[in-house]
Order: structure tokens, then sequence, then C-alpha cells
């Protein structure tokens, strides 16, 4: 039995036994992960991708939690991420892209330095916010803030111009008491708006407030800015202009990303395709091979029936009824020849003719592939 007061001491062995334990690194578990790692990235640098077929829930999370491995202990080739690729189905597939993830830190666009300059008057207006300017039947808010907002979105529509971008009039459909822009940079369209933030207020300091945002899309980046004591809305646009692009900077990568993995996906499928339409022409000929041995068997079981037949003939000929030899002779005469027909050896053959595969055809060859286009069903 062992003495409570010893074994808990002066906390010594407490001491020794957190001294004892293992760093994470050492631990089974990570060990198993780690090799699991390096042996995933060998097979990426080996193969150029990896697929998962099937997997389950857990199966999914396990790798998971490989590539974070990999990724957190900087086992990743210099310059590549691994990636997933967007096949769908049932399908886990891994691959090497170029370059860190847009989304690193030091991959995010810088806001340039200072605040963009925003007009104190309406004038010499881009013709986007011109035309909201005009446009009474939006941005309906108090005229200060209608004002405000104006001003705010030209001095961000005339940065953007200055930086290159274009501005255009927002396609997003928004409230009446909204206003706001598109700018557009690299072929991908942002919407920005500006509103009121508590119309139905009566407190006019929160009455008087604006809110400025970007459409979300696809992402869930912050997108909403607010007046803060530390800083303005007006304050804000670098940081707003600077969040689009790295948006653009995210989707162009995004895109490159879904191009390449079209790409391959092709290319992959064509592969799948070829050895299908090889597998279908070669199932074409199987068959015309297995009516042919079966038409020879057929021949054959006649020839040897019309053989038995002669042999009976000789051993009732002079004994059996005349007329009925003469008849079993003519029927005699007509099997050989019928067996002959049938017989695909009597002649030499040749290479048959085959024809390009069908849909039904080549698809039990595809391994999930669809016989139409380059995607795997589920």
């Amino acid at each position: 039995m062992i003495d409570d007061e010893s074994a808990v001491g002066d906390g010594g062995e407490l001491t020794e036994l957190a001294k004892s334990r293992s760093p994470y690194e050492e631990r089974p578990v990570a060990r198993a992960r780690r090799v699991k790692a390096q042996e995933l990235i060998e097979r990426l640098v080996a193969e150029g991708r990896v697929r998962i077929a099937d997997p389950d829930a857990d199966e999914v999370a396990e790798w998971r939690r490989v590539v974070n491995y990999a990724k957190r202990h900087g086992l990743e080739p210099a310059g590549k991420r691994i990636e997933k690729v967007p096949c769908g189905g049932a399908v886990l597939e891994l691959f090497l892209a170029e370059g860190p993830h847009p989304n690193a830190r030091n991959q995010r666009p810088k806001v340039a330095g200072g605040v963009i300059p925003v007009p104190a008057r309406l004038g010499h207006l881009h013709p986007v916010v011109a035309a909201l300017k005009d446009d009474e039947s939006r941005l309906i808010v108090p005229s200060a803030l209608r004002r405000r907002s104006l001003l705010l979105l030209q001095g961000l529509a005339a940065e953007a111009v200055r930086r290159g971008y274009e501005v255009r009039k927002a396609r997003s459909s928004y409230s009446r008491r909204e206003g706001g822009v598109d700018i557009t940079v690299d072929g991908f369209a942002y919407t920005v708006s500006a509103r009121q933030e508590f119309p139905e207020s009566t407190n006019p300091e929160r009455s008087a407030r604006l809110v400025v945002e970007l459409a979300h899309g696809l992402t869930d980046r912050p997108g909403r800015w607010r007046d803060r004591k530390s800083r303005t809305l007006e304050e804000a646009l670098g940081v707003i202009l600077g969040e689009i692009e790295t948006r653009a900077a995210e989707d162009t990568q995004r895109r490159q990303d879904q191009r390449q993995a079209r790409a391959e996906r092709e290319v992959r499928w064509q592969a799948a395709l070829d050895v299908a339409k090889q597998q279908a022409v070669r199932e074409q000929l199987a068959q015309v091979l297995r009516e042919e041995a079966r038409g020879w068997q057929e021949a054959a079981a006649l020839t040897a029936y019309c053989l038995a037949l002669e042999r009976r003939l000789q051993e009732l000929d002079g004994t059996a009824d005349v007329s009925t030899l003469d008849s079993a002779r003519r029927w005699l005469k007509w099997a050989r020849v019928y067996a002959r027909s049938i017989d695909p050896l009597t002649g030499l053959p040749g290479m048959p003719h085959t024809h390009e595969p069908t849909a039904e055809e080549l698809e039990p060859h595809l391994k999930g592939w669809s016989p139409h286009r380059p995607e795997l069903r589920g």
C-alpha cells in the first residue's frame, strides 16, 4: 500500500515526471505524422499529385493534419505549397502548386503609404460617382451623409484609377439607402458601398455614422469599416483598397490554380480516354473472336454428327428401306454443306473491322471518368 504523504512529499516526484515528459516532436503521434508528411512530400515530388479514393471523414481529417504538419515544419519544397485539387466526388487529391499562398503575410499587397486623399467638394467626379450623385433613387440618406459618402467613393475611385484599376457602375444589387461602385482588378470586380449605419436611430451621434462595406463574395475576409476613435473612414480608404488588392491577388492565384487543375484534369482524362478506347476496341475484337469460336464449335459438332450419320448409313446399307436411306443421304449432304457454311475456318479469317467506340462502350473502362467531358463522377 502506498503512503499518500510520502507519495506527494514536496512535489519532487511530480517535478521529475514533468521533466521526463517528452517534447511533442518526440511523441509517437508526432513522429508518425512526420513520417507520413515526409512520405507525402516524396510522393508529390515524384508523382506530381497524390490521389486518395473514397476517403472517409477520419481519413480526410488525418490527411489535413498531415498537410498542416508539413506546412508548419517547413517540409514543403522551396517555392511550392501543398494544395487540394477541386475535382469533386469522393476523391481527395493533393498536388504541389507554385509559390507561397497569396494569403501568406509576406505575399499580401502593401497598402500605399499615407492616407488616400479625399476631395473637399463634389467637383470633377469620376463618371460612375457622378452618375450615382445624380441618381436620386440611390443613396437615400441625410444630405450631409450623402455628400460624405460620395466624397469617400470619389477618393477611392480616383486612387483606384491612379493605380491602374477600372471603376464601373456597381453590378451587385444593394438597398436604395446605399450607394456604391465596382473596382475591377485583374478582371475581378469588387463592390464597395457606403450607407448610414443606424438609419432608424434617434440618437444624433449614432444616426450620423457611416459604414463602408466590401461585398464578401467567396471569401470570409473582413469587409466592413466604420469610424473609430483612432481612425476615420477617410483614413481607412487605404486599408479598403489594400483589402481589394489582397482579394484580387487571392482570386488571381485561385484562377491560376483552377486553370492548372483543369489543364491537368484534361490531360488525365485524355489519357484515361485513350486507354478506354484501346480497351473498347479490344472488346470489339474479342467479341468477334468469341462469335467465331462459337461458330467453329458448332460447325465441329455438326461435322462430327455428319460423320456419325455417314457411319450409320454404311451400317444399314442393304438392310434398311431404300427410300429411307435415300432421304437420310440427302439430309447428310445438306448438313455437310451447312456445317461448312458456318465454319469460320472454311476460309482464312482476316482482321475484323472495328468502329469508333461509343460512350456506352467506353464507360466501363473509364474508372469513374465521364466519357463526354473531363470530370470524375461521384
